[in-house]
């Protein structure tokens, strides 16, 4: 059974944040985005205000309020940029410090610590997560201490979705998919981990409290919500928001999203299997009492690397040019772009790791270095695949999202590469279709996950190609990878999977 009201959700991303109003068949009725500004206060670290990202969601849901005319809203859904960290008053709501992103590096040497006092394993364990400065865990540790945050009753911490719930609804909570990203939280338990928080020196009295991904969040104030009075019925961290919009429902079913980084995600059911080397198991979200699991690698630079070569080096005018420019040449004439810009994440978790381009000539053009660029986003997707099929969750079809996937030359080309057949939706904005259908199961507008799952709709099919010189350059791509973290200062190294178990019922 499926309601006919509208359903509005709010994605705060890395860059910018989007609202939408769709209806329940995933029809878009509204839309509109707001960037907001990035702060680089020192090289590796990365930040945003807080009062920027709530001020871009204010600016949105008042636009799409505002479009959709009155029109019947049923609830509101929230996704957003996953481990960036948030200190804020609970008194008198304003931030305590701008937020720590995800993509910031500043507590790498305090995870090489923890690394050699022998405390990953229980970190692997507990969380399903590996000691990386990209989790909230050292960020918020880092707020607690040299960021001189205070530690008292009024201190409120939390992810990004927390921010926005607490201004829309006053409600200090978040969900198992965003917790399970914070390196805090026993994904086994379904709570935050007390060990951990006296590890980090995180309070426990400071974090949100962790509610179904799917249920009442709290009602939106009208002075907060462009007018809206509606219950906020979904939440999910926005690859979780994004493989539930992909409907893939089933154990087995993948999903890729090519955005800022690339972030490939398995469901792999209601049981996680034990950490495979190079990749993270997560919650993916907790409808009822059961969660479904997770496992997914995590790339950082995917097409983060277009918007480098648009703004840092003046290669492309447009990131959206990419596409034409790459196909433009039959191949890179052999040169690779390794953009490990803020170090190297699954499956090499490499924090010391640093971008270069390779191979370069006197015949080098500008289409060449943006065609390295698309075969990157390829090649670190395959990585993670192989490392996947190595820890036995095989993929064996890829939905794929995120505004890169808009090229068919990029789908193709990872086809070919992963020997899988890539399937692009007709809508690609699946991390706020996902919110909102998420919103929609909470209130009710949908009866079922095959209610949600009947809204997907094919857009276009890539099978695979024979290609010939793959093996090759797909070599080349390997020898790179090497050659950069051989230039890395060797603080951050390999590691080994710990020995997680396989969850229990929470």
């Amino acid at each position: 059974m499926v309601g006919t009201e509208l359903l509005v959700a709010v994605d705060a991303g890395t860059t910018g944040v989007r609202t939408v109003a769709v209806d329940p068949t995933g029809r878009l009725h509204a839309y509109a985005y707001r960037e907001f500004p990035q702060h680089f206060p020192r090289p590796g670290w990365v930040e945003h205000d807080p009062d920027e990202i709530w001020a871009a969601v204010s600016a949105t849901l008042a636009e799409v309020v505002h479009a959709v005319d009155g029109s019947p809203v049923a609830a509101l859904g929230i996704t957003n940029q996953r481990e960036t960290i948030v200190a804020w008053d609970r008194r008198t709501g304003r931030p305590r410090h701008r937020a720590i992103v995800w993509q910031d590096r500043r507590t790498a040497a305090r995870c090489a610590a923890l690394r050699d006092e022998g405390r990953e394993p229980v970190v692997r364990a507990r969380t399903g997560l590996v000691l990386d400065p990209y989790f909230s865990a050292t960020k918020a540790e880092w707020l607690l201490g040299e960021g001189g945050v205070a530690d008292d009753d009024d201190l409120a911490l939390g992810t990004v979705d927390a921010w926005i719930l607490w201004n829309l609804t006053g409600m200090h909570a978040t969900e198992p998919s965003n917790a399970s990203r914070t390196m805090l939280f026993d994904i086994d338990r379904g709570a935050w981990d007390d060990e951990l928080l006296d590890l980090f020196g995180v309070p426990a009295r400071s974090l949100p409290a962790v509610r179904p991904s799917c249920g009442h969040f709290g009602t939106t104030r009208p002075e907060r919500a462009a007018g809206l009075r509606v219950p906020v019925t979904g939440i999910a961290g926005d690859q979780s928001a994004a493989l539930f919009g992909q409907a893939c429902f089933a154990p087995g079913m993948a999903k890729c999203t090519y955005g800022t980084g690339s972030f490939l995600l398995v469901n792999v059911g209601d049981h996680h299997p034990r950490p495979a080397p190079g990749l993270l198991t997560g919650v993916a979200w907790l409808l009822g009492e059961q969660p479904t699991y997770a496992v997914e690698g995590s790339i950082f630079v995917t097409g983060a690397a277009l918007q480098w070569l648009r703004d840092g080096l003046g290669v492309l005018d447009a990131a959206a040019e990419a596409g034409a420019i790459a196909v433009s040449v039959p191949d890179s004439g052999g040169v690779v772009f390794v953009p490990a810009l803020t170090g190297l994440a699954a499956p090499w978790w490499d924090p010391d790791a640093r971008g270069a381009i390779l191979g370069i000539s006197r015949g080098t053009t500008r289409a060449h270095l943006v065609r390295a660029a698309v075969d990157a986003m390829v090649w670190q997707v395959a990585d993670v695949v192989d490392a996947m099929a190595a820890g036995d969750t095989p993929v064996r079809e890829l939905r794929v999202d995120g505004g890169a996937s808009a090229m068919d030359v990029l789908c193709g080309w990872q086809a070919d590469a992963l020997g899988v057949t890539v399937r692009r939706p007709r809508v690609t904005e699946t991390t706020a279709l996902g919110a909102a259908q998420l919103a929609g199961l909470g209130a009710g507008v949908y009866g079922s996950l095959d209610d949600v799952a009947a809204a997907w709709q094919e857009g276009l099919a890539f099978p695979p190609h024979t290609v010939v010189g793959l093996d090759a350059a797909r070599a080349r791509w390997r020898r790179a990878v090497d050659a950069v973290r051989a230039y890395g200062d060797g603080t951050g190294g390999d590691w080994v999977g710990g020995d997680g178990a396989v969850s229990p019922a929470w």
